[in-house]
């Protein structure tokens, strides 16, 4: 059945905001139905209390601060199952400014783009699928199943995909200048173990499993296990495990090709310098970064995603709950495996991972069911204010108008840029 328009607002300025029911794409007719989630021993859980209608003025409001912050465009969308999960979902999304500074194209939620650190979650789904098959243990050391490569052996895949192996975060150094750092590795192509060289350079920062701290290195090691282990490249894995069942149609894992294919949003780096020019980071190979931060996709994939994984429809019950075993990670915040929960001032919580790479952050975020999903992104990097307008998208979207934040933008310095979100 052809998509039925409910209503749709009218245009704003740059502002665009839609309420569509049934699904926008043809890949939403698609979309493969999810058994009701259960819980860790088998058992349905029990129904979700229903979530607050998404505040989408604020949402819109979020956008427009967005950009007078200084990011050239910025975007999001939700996928509401409200009813169930075999419904058709309700569809909003809001875009506001350029998808090209240049051309100054309208930016859309089609758009696709680079999606930073989002792309771990992707890496675990893959070595989960492994530890369900018996291909992988949790628990067992890194060196067993990759000798030599880490001199501690009692660094586990656990510790690695909970950010708890204590390996220094390789990016500290080759970021340290935002602008002239970029530029040395922007064209760049790297081994994984060339970057993990990179991080034994340092101390580690931790004993094995002491405490959590973020590194792109871990997923490194990530990529690296998923390669040894299937022998395959990462891309392979990421198609034949994830892109191709979920048909999703956005989603291009492309290192060391430095485009972004078909129709895409420009990203837009800071500069340290107040008030220098932005550069435009669009076409670069990621090779940094890899299986850690190196895919493209789009709102609409990136929900489809986040749905199915915590719908249950990409984990056995069983490497769900490893995923999910929580630790904490900041304020307000907790990291299991690759899965990131952020606890919201209504109360509730919400799943899924931020990704900052340079030209993009994104915030990918659903609520436990999977069946209330977000995706927003906003086309610069390295500013601090952009990030904190951008995450209480989350407040507006989960809480709706229960939400106690104040929409008023953290200072850059307050929020500092991080590839390693």
């Amino acid at each position: 059945m052809a998509p039925r328009t409910v209503c749709r607002s009218a245009v704003l300025g740059p502002l665009v905001l839609a309420l569509l029911a049934g699904p926008a794409h043809a890949a939403d007719r698609n979309r493969p139905a999810a058994p009701a989630p259960a819980d860790h021993g088998g058992r349905p859980a029990a129904a979700p209390a229903a979530l607050p209608t998404p505040d989408t003025a604020a949402l819109g409001g979020l956008l427009r601060t967005a950009l007078a912050q200084g990011a050239p465009g910025a975007m999001a969308r939700i996928d509401d199952h409200r009813l169930s999960w075999d419904d058709h979902a309700t569809v909003y999304r809001a875009m506001e400014g350029v998808a090209d500074r240049a051309t100054r194209a309208v930016i859309d939620t089609a758009d696709r783009v680079r999606i930073g650190s989002v792309t771990k979650t992707f890496s675990t789904v893959v070595l989960l699928q492994l530890a369900a098959e018996g291909r992988l243990r949790l628990d067992t050391p890194v060196n067993h199943y990759l000798p030599g490569l880490l001199p501690d052996d009692r660094i586990t895949v656990r510790h690695v995909l909970g950010h708890r192996s204590g390996l220094y975060d390789y990016t500290n150094d080759m970021f340290a200048q935002t602008v002239p750092g970029f530029e040395a590795v922007r064209t760049k192509v790297f081994t994984y173990r060339q970057l993990v060289t990179r991080s034994l350079q340092h101390p580690r920062t931790n004993a094995p499993g002491a405490a959590y701290a973020y590194s792109n290195t871990n997923f490194v090691v990530a990529g690296l296990l998923i390669e040894k282990l299937t022998g395959h490249p990462v891309r392979t894995e990421y198609e034949n495990r994830i892109i191709k069942p979920l048909k999703l149609q956005d989603t291009f894992y492309v290192h060391p090709d430095t485009r972004i294919p078909g129709r895409h949003a420009h990203g837009y780096l800071t500069p340290d310098a107040k008030g220098a020019a932005l550069v435009d980071a669009t076409d670069q190979t990621v090779s940094w970064a890899q299986s850690a931060g190196a895919l493209i996709s789009s709102t609409r994939d990136l929900n489809t995603f986040l749905s199915a994984l915590l719908g249950g429809r990409l984990l056995p019950a069983a490497q769900r709950a490893e995923m999910e075993r929580w630790l904490p990670a900041g304020t307000g915040q907790a990291y299991g495996l690759g899965l990131r929960r952020r606890d919201l001032s209504c109360g509730v919580s919400v799943y899924g991972h931020t990704g900052a790479v340079q030209g993009f952050y994104t915030y990918a975020f659903a609520s436990k069911d999977g069946r209330r999903s977000l995706t927003a992104v906003a086309t610069t990097s390295n500013n601090g204010a952009v990030h904190a307008t951008m995450l209480r998208t989350l407040e507006s979207v989960f809480c709706g108008r229960r939400s106690t934040v104040r929409d008023t933008p953290l200072p850059r310095t307050a929020a500092a840029d991080d590839l390693t979100q």
